[in-house]
């Protein structure tokens, strides 16, 4: 006999934030990112709607998921917008079926609650600390649909691919014009160098300010880095910040001054902060090489990446009309209750 499960899907209250982080750090497929200390930075810029939910039985019950969400557009709820991904944070303690008992709970509680639309990042896999990828199953089952689809360049560390030639000499004339690396805690000395990139190229500034990434960096010392190319004089010419997961180190915001791209000198940083600075992390990921949404593909720059070892990964993001039932036509197998 099959016994069904009953959870208890509840909104989360900064009471409970130190709940939140232990089961962050204790889950499979969940990053600092998720953590409050980094969630709620931008806490006047997104109102938060996460989840928390819990499995019942009689008077015990287990918390076994955790949703990070905030209100989107007008009817939207977002997994998460302020995050580079988010949604469904599973522990080992869940199998498929449970996850989507918990996806169909998560969706008849916002449904309840007046949602038209959800808005779901998946994790990529190469952050999963083990496989976890019942979420996107149970996306299926509820008749989600692939709305944005971004290409990400990574590297495998435990079979990486060679640069080639021009990165190479790339990396040469970097080391022939007294090009070094190192590791800085000086962001707005940086931020001058992207934001001059960011302006000149495309027009727009970084998603964080210089004082925004200092202190995130300030609450994730061990996370959050900052490593600069500098000339023989001591600029900074290069630089990139990365984030330092459990299985995978991601590099953003790059950038490299006139100075920096004559010289060679982005190669020879990645391949600094590749060979000496990923610890026990399974992939390095360069990032994105999309605008639009996913709808351009900015060639010469996932050619440089291509250049320096890095294979496509996807970056998915999917979309749940809460106006209509599972497709499927299954049962609601879970209670939804707030507090």
């Amino acid at each position: 006999m099959i016994i069904k499960r009953q959870h208890i899907v509840e909104h989360y209250t900064a009471d409970r934030n130190k709940t939140w982080d232990d089961f962050v750090a204790a889950s499979r497929n969940a990053t600092f990112l998720l953590r409050r200390g980094y969630m709620d930075y931008h806490s006047d810029r997104f109102t938060d709607r996460s989840l928390m939910i819990y499995r019942s039985d009689g008077d015990r019950r287990r918390l076994i998921a955790l949703f990070a969400a905030c209100d989107g557009n007008e009817g939207e709820i977002c997994a998460h917008a302020g995050l580079t991904y988010g949604g469904l944070v599973m522990s080992d303690a869940s199998d498929g079926a449970e996850i989507l008992e918990v996806i169909r709970g998560i969706i008849s509680f916002y449904r309840c609650a007046g949602y038209r639309i959800m808005r779901y990042k998946a994790v990529p896999h190469i952050y999963h600390s083990r496989p976890a990828e019942e979420d996107i199953y149970a996306l299926f089952r509820c008749g989600a649909r692939l709305s944005e689809c971004n290409l990400s360049s990574t590297i495998d560390l435990r079979s990486p691919i060679a640069f080639n030639e021009n990165s190479r000499r790339n990396m040469r004339r970097a080391l022939r014009s007294g090009v070094t690396i190192a590791e800085s805690r000086d962001f707005e000395v940086y931020w001058q160098v992207l934001e001059n990139l960011l302006d000149s190229r495309y027009g727009t500034k970084p998603v964080h300010s210089a004082a925004e990434i200092a202190m995130l960096a300030s609450r994730f010392p061990r996370n959050i880095r900052l490593f600069v190319a500098l000339n023989t004089t001591g600029t900074v010419i290069a630089g990139t910040v990365i984030y330092v997961t459990e299985a995978c180190v991601h590099a953003q915001y790059i950038a490299a001054s006139p100075e920096g791209k004559s010289l060679g000198a982005l190669p020879l940083l990645f391949d600094t902060v590749i060979g000496r600075h990923c610890g026990h992390a399974r992939y390095f990921d360069f990032g994105t090489s999309n605008e639009d949404h996913g709808r351009y593909l900015n060639e010469g720059l996932i050619m440089q990446k291509n250049g320096m070892g890095g294979r496509g990964v996807t970056y998915n993001t999917y979309v749940i009309d809460l106006s209509h039932p599972a497709p499927d036509g299954q049962s609601q197998a879970t209670t939804s209750q707030d507090n």
